[in-house]
């Protein structure tokens, strides 16, 4: 094994993929709630747009209200924007969904978030992801969003909710500080200069547990995120397996990986990055993978990287 890592040498940081997004804000139920959820979805698509550089329309906005370059967040609309992006995405892409509002459940078991007219539950929303190639990070920060993390939770998707049982059912404040989190330098805390999607995750439930103290009140939303596929989940400071993923996964895009002009070089150049890659995220789930299971999976990874390496020098 040894010898297979010394034949790796550097190895260049994985390929730039696209980064596509879907916010939404569904009925407020009231003027001031509309103001609210507005604010907060137009601050974090200004924020993927003009920070991150998504390109205008691989970010799709829904809202309440119509507006220029934002749907009215009907069910129809929601189910013709994901039809859009099973189509456009690619395995090596990435898709945030983002939900802003009102969720409810009845029996605890299906939770529903609330459109503008026909809801979608927890079930179809996994049901409409489903066929999405790529990465998934799915953040409910509505009441009553836990049952999403049970039917959403897969290896390879990292999903948040605002709360940890059906039977919080009051309003959130979790999304106003995961919005606020890619604006605050105090999120990015290892200062790598990104904040990932763990760190947000972290500055945000803080956000929240300070909240409920400076009101003297017990807090009526624990924030939840799993990236195990185990369908549990973690709070922030509790121990847990959830996070390995969550941690090296950003909703900024990677720099663009610079390929040589041969196109068989750049083919094998991407290769290596792919891998790379998987590495990082093999590595990632070490405590949450089988032993054994992991060392196979190492292995592989180490000795296609040490093929493809020994591949480019010869060709460079």
């Amino acid at each position: 094994m040894f010898a297979v890592v010394l034949l790796l040498g550097a190895v260049s940081n994985a390929v730039a993929a696209d980064r596509y997004a879907v916010i939404v804000s569904g009925a407020s139920g009231g003027e001031a709630y509309e103001q609210k959820y507005t604010t907060w979805r137009t601050s974090f698509a200004t924020t993927l747009r003009e920070k991150f550089g998504y390109q205008p329309d691989h970010v799709s906005v829904l809202g309440e209200t119509p507006s220029d370059g934002t749907l009215k967040s009907t069910r129809e609309n929601v189910q013709r924007v994901f039809g859009d992006l099973r189509r456009r995405m690619t395995k090596d892409d990435q898709l945030l969904v983002l939900l802003i509002g009102h969720g409810t459940t009845v029996d605890g078991e299906e939770a529903k978030f609330n459109l503008v007219g026909p809801d979608l539950s927890a079930s179809e929303w996994t049901d409409m992801v489903k066929p999405i190639p790529g990465r998934l990070v799915f953040v409910n920060a509505t009441s009553a969003s836990f049952p999403f993390l049970r039917k959403l939770a897969a290896r390879g998707r990292v999903v948040l909710t605002a709360t940890d049982s059906s039977a919080q059912q009051f309003e959130t404040v979790f999304p106003e500080f995961f919005v606020g989190a890619f604006g605050d330098p105090a999120a990015d805390v290892d200062k790598n200069g990104r904040v990932s999607v763990w760190e947000a995750f972290n500055y945000a439930s803080a956000g929240v547990k300070q909240f409920y103290d400076q009101k003297g009140q017990l807090p009526t939303e624990r924030p939840l995120l799993d990236d195990t596929g185990a369908g549990i989940g973690r709070e922030a400071q509790a121990p847990g397996t959830d996070g390995a993923v969550a941690r090296i996964t950003y909703l900024e895009p990677d720099a663009a990986l610079a390929l040589p002009a041969d196109s068989n070089l750049a083919l094998l150049v991407q290769r290596q990055a792919d891998l790379q890659s998987q590495l990082e995220e093999l590595k990632a789930r070490k405590e949450s993978t089988p032993a054994d299971q992991y060392e196979i999976e190492l292995e592989k990874l180490l000795v296609d990287l040490a093929r493809v390496s020994i591949q480019i020098r010869a060709k460079s």
